[in-house]
């Protein structure tokens, strides 16, 4: 009898793991795998990808998703508890793409959107992200252009009620109870550079941090550095697609990052990653892993330890 009742067990226990694939997969929602090889860029020796396997399997993870959008920039943020952000939204044509890949995660709502700033590269399918989910705060540089791009997101904006709030450094954004989110840039109301408008984010997970700094360069930089912020990270997404616009000497050793993530296409006309960057990024020991190479890439943090992979 007793022998009987393992094995039924044992059944249903087999029955229940298939049920739930088998929903997982006629819902839509991926099952993130994480693979062991990528391609680190030119500045590094290695090629094993992640180089942390010791994360135990659990759902109280932090998983960034550098989204490959070619030369634009969209990073889709699942935080411990379920919330989640998604920062800047690529060029006009990636809607589809980001749709899709959010959608995949089996989510409905994005509790906090950023555009860092109003250039084409990182606003260009903001609207079709308004529009398709559910939105909590909206936030933006207190910085206005002329291009359709910026008025079909401001037209998406009005068309569900929301409000922008105005993104400056020393704000913090409220999410979860492990997990502090800081705004430390802009840092003027006055730029003439729309780059250095960008709203610099910091994600920090117990004892894990991730910075991402939109297209901010050396000006803005400076000014995070003047101004005494903790700009220590473990992860840096380099700034404006690796230009040595940004990423100056001093900026990168008071991040003292482990690895760094460009998100930039391949072949692109302007030359990113630019060899200056990846220079400093090199002589600072910095692991260094582009969109362009390795296709999505998903960075993990159980609040101790920091993973980095590849994502379909």
């Amino acid at each position: 009898m007793k022998r009987f009742l393992l094995k039924n067990q044992k059944f249903l226990y087999i029955l229940l793991l298939v049920i739930l694939f088998t929903t997982l997969l006629v819902s839509g929602c991926s099952i993130q795998t994480f693979p062991e090889t990528g391609k680190p860029s030119q500045t590094q020796t290695g090629d094993n990808l992640p180089e942390d396997r010791s994360l135990p399997s659990s759902s109280s993870l932090l998983e960034v998703n550098f989204i490959d959008v070619g030369q634009a920039d969209s990073i889709f943020i699942k935080f411990p508890e379920g919330k989640t952000m998604l920062i800047d939204a690529g060029n006009n044509d990636d809607g589809d793409k980001i749709i899709s890949f959010i959608k995949k995660q089996c989510v409905k709502k994005l509790d906090v959107v950023v555009g860092t700033h109003p250039h084409e590269d990182h606003i260009g399918a903001m609207d079709d992200i308004i529009n398709t989910f559910n939105i909590g705060k909206i936030y933006m540089p207190k910085v206005t252009t002329t291009t359709r791009t910026f008025k079909d997101v401001l037209i998406s904006i009005a068309a569900k009620n929301l409000k922008i709030t105005t993104a400056m450094g020393g704000m913090t954004i409220p999410v979860e109870d492990d997990v502090k989110v800081e705004i430390l840039a802009p840092n003027s109301a006055h730029y003439e550079d729309l780059n250095n408008y960008s709203a610099v984010i910091k994600v920090t997970y117990k004892s894990t941090s991730l910075l991402f700094t939109g297209d901010a360069e050396k000006l803005s930089e400076e000014e995070m550095l003047k101004l005494g912020f903790n700009l220590r990270a473990d992860v840096l997404k380099v700034g404006h697609h690796g230009s040595s616009s940004g990423t100056s000497e001093e900026f990168l050793s008071a991040v003292s990052p482990k690895y760094a993530i460009i998100s930039v296409a391949k072949n692109n006309d302007y030359g990113h990653p630019h060899k200056e960057t990846l220079r400093r990024l090199a002589a600072h020991g910095v692991k260094v892993y582009t969109t362009a190479d390795n296709g999505n890439i998903l960075v993990e943090s159980d609040g101790k330890n920091i993973r980095v992979g590849r994502v379909n």
